[in-house]
């Protein structure tokens, strides 16, 4: 940009928009990029096994055609559904497992020319197609998908934590370009170049030509719509700046958050996620948890009455709704840990810890317990982490939309415990809530199964949370 003039009150005030800023002609469009790929990672593998089964090459060609055509509509629409922030490996075990289930159909009702396919040709090609696709997708994203501009529109401070969060964030898939902004800003306040107001919206789009516009709430955001539907054809994306955060990030950012985002966990086209299913998934998996543990039950029982104190610890927390149970874990802490009615943050490395415990607390099995807490239904598989009253009550008071975790069960684990370490004051609770709320919101199936395999992925690879 060109030369700023200062104003009597010591602010920047930006020149007018000048066609001369550098266009963007940009490259070969990221997603044809993506969609090519990921044909080529289907239809090789799935074309080599059909291959050596058949004798005639054009029957081969046209049979892993056909089935590579059902995995890449699979595989498409499970990367269209699954939340960007799991990582690349969830849509495609999901998109592999559903085209499986449809090609194993095909090839049993529509019989392939001159050879029918076994399970096991039929598995190799599943997990060809899940590794290749994977490991396709983490090369595009961080190859391709990072090449995408960015452009945000919007008040100076909702700009400014976009453009911060990016910088911060590890392997964004994206690059802010710049800030279209009426309000005044100091110089040199960020690294993101401020490109005009709204008003010149649309010669900055054309000059600019991001992928995607990310657009702030304010009173301009009416102003920006119509100026974004003249150029409506340059092919670029709109989202808001909420759910860019949670698309990108997979965290809500609470600053900015008023009552009305609530409104989409209440929409009429919010998928919903019946209490059945996720009960299902809870009994099988606490059950299959309480029988894989047993064995380990005695141990554990032996280690904890080492140091005087009740082998399971009871403690109220709030649950679903507001409601009151005792939770149950291993005895960690040392018997008088806490003082009567004066609550006390549990931390990372806590002295109150007794050394058994420290082994309990970094591989989790002091949790073990909860799966009892599962089964009678006061607790679920997944979900945010029960708090103690004392420090709901004073969250509540300190932290914004605190009370709206208690819209769903508490979990032995979470999306929150996966991303965040212990909660240990108001910050760090409002760091979590922020996880919380992404949950909340996009909590199905598909992702309560993700963070369980993520859990057990953090639990043998790697200690902490």
């Amino acid at each position: 940009m060109g030369a700023r003039a200062q104003n009597s009150g010591g602010l920047a005030v930006r020149p007018p928009f000048r066609p001369s800023v550098a266009t963007h002609d940009g490259p070969v469009d990221a997603r044809w990029v993506a969609e090519l790929g990921r044909a080529v990672t289907i239809w090789v593998p799935v074309f080599l096994v059909t291959a050596g089964r058949m004798n005639s090459p054009a029957a081969a060609l046209l049979s892993a055609s056909l089935l590579a055509i059902v995995w890449l509509f699979t595989l498409r629409s499970a990367f269209g559904a699954v939340p960007y922030t799991l990582g690349p490996a969830v849509p495609a075990s999901v998109g592999t497992l559903t085209g499986l289930v449809v090609v194993s159909a095909l090839t049993l009702w529509v019989p392939l020319p001159h050879s029918s396919l076994p399970s096991s040709a039929l598995l190799v090609m599943a997990v060809s197609v899940f590794f290749l696709t994977t490991a396709w997708e983490v090369v595009w994203r961080r190859l391709f998908a990072a090449k995408r501009r960015v452009l945000v529109v919007g008040t100076s401070t909702w700009a400014a934590d976009v453009a911060q969060t990016a910088e911060e964030a590890p392997n964004v898939p994206f690059t802010v370009v710049g800030i279209v902004d009426d309000e005044p800003w100091v110089e040199g306040d960020r690294g993101v170049p401020v490109l005009g107001d709204v008003a010149d919206l649309s010669r900055i789009v054309e000059a600019q030509r991001p992928d995607l516009i990310v657009l702030a709430e304010g009173a301009g955001s009416g102003r920006a719509l119509e100026s974004l539907l003249d150029v409506a054809s340059s092919g670029f994306k709109v989202v808001g700046v909420t759910h860019f955060f949670e698309h990108m990030f997979g965290w809500v950012p609470l600053r900015h958050l008023t009552s009305g985002w609530f409104m989409s966990i209440l929409h009429l086209h919010q998928h919903t996620y019946s209490r059945c299913a996720k009960r299902v998934l809870d009994l099988v998996g606490a059950s299959l948890g309480m029988l894989l543990a047993a064995p380990l039950v005695p141990f554990i029982v032996l280690l904890v009455r080492r140091t005087p104190g009740s082998v399971i610890y009871r403690q109220t927390r709030v649950g679903e709704g507001g409601e009151l149970f005792s939770m149950y874990k291993f005895r960690t802490m040392d018997q008088n840990a806490e003082a009567p009615g004066r609550p006390v943050y549990a931390e990372e490395n806590d002295p109150r810890v007794t050394q058994v415990g420290r082994l309990l607390r970094k591989t989790h099995l002091d949790e073990l317990p909860q799966l009892l807490n599962v089964l009678k239904g006061e607790m679920s598989l997944v979900g945010p982490r029960p708090e103690r009253p004392e420090f709901v009550r004073m969250l509540e008071r300190t932290v914004p939309f605190q009370a709206r975790r208690l819209l769903v069960k508490p979990g032995i684990t979470g999306w929150a415990q996966l991303r965040c370490d212990y909660a240990s004051d108001s910050e760090s609770a409002a760091n979590r809530l922020s996880y919380d709320l992404w949950y909340l919101r996009h909590r199905n199936l598909t992702v309560d199964l993700a963070i369980c395999f993520k859990t057990f992925s953090a639990l043998i690879f790697r200690t902490g949370r």
